[in-house]
């Protein structure tokens, strides 16, 4: 079965560009593409795609809204677009739901990549900056979550739960954490799917934060 993609970016050749080296793929599919951020929410609600790559700044509705309202409303997994690495935007985008974030002048294997990875229902979460900027938007926004997200939250995880949350904030990916523990991958899917669950998140990218935001690790000590 195909990956169903949703392209979106107000610039015709940034959105052509990445529709043709997606349809380039066996197993991609462009569903449809967008201008501006309405135009990309209504194309999910229209087409139901799997990943939806989302331009931060366009008009009409910038791309934070549009994430805002896609990941509210279905299971498309979205991919922001940015041309800064630093952008504050980048910020908002992990707290929007977005499952991870692509510079525009992404390379065509990577474009294609991280398509599969977030259909899959992992997280863009490996490249080292992605964990920095997660690191520092929590450090200074813990204070304003202090009064909704505590650390009594964490009680409804088992004692490997939890270990399993800490090490998925130290970016380790599945494979890594079977290893830590001494259990199969199909054990480790388990106990992240539990994870998510029990702690009613969206993906990786949102139990990173959660770990974070709890204090279950801490910017630079995890």
């Amino acid at each position: 079965m195909s990956i169903r993609v949703v392209v979106a970016d107000d610039q015709e050749l940034v959105r052509s560009g990445f529709s043709m080296i997606l349809e380039a793929q066996e197993d991609i599919e462009v569903v449809a593409e967008a201008g501006d951020g309405a135009e990309a929410v209504a194309a999910v609600r229209r087409h139901g795609p799997d990943v939806l790559l989302l331009d931060i700044r366009m008009p009409v509705m910038d791309g934070l809204e549009a994430a805002r309202r896609v990941c509210a409303q279905s299971g498309c997994k979205v991919v922001m677009l940015t041309t800064f690495d630093l952008d504050e935007y980048v910020y908002e985008a992990l707290y929007a739901g977005a499952s991870g974030f692509l510079l525009k002048d992404v390379r065509r294997d990577d474009l294609v990549h991280a398509v599969r990875v977030v259909a899959a229902g992992d997280s863009l979460l490996a490249p080292a900056v992605t964990r920095r900027l997660v690191a520092d938007v929590v450090s200074r926004r813990r204070a304003e979550a202090a009064a909704s997200v505590t650390p009594q939250r964490l009680d409804v995880l088992t004692a490997r739960e939890v270990e399993t949350l800490r090490l998925l904030a130290r970016g380790l990916c599945n494979s890594e954490i079977a290893t830590a523990f001494f259990v199969s991958e199909h054990t480790v899917k388990t106990h992240v799917s539990n994870v998510l669950g029990k702690l009613g998140l969206r993906d990786r990218v949102q139990a990173v934060i959660c770990a974070y935001e709890t204090g279950l690790v801490t910017p630079g000590n995890p």
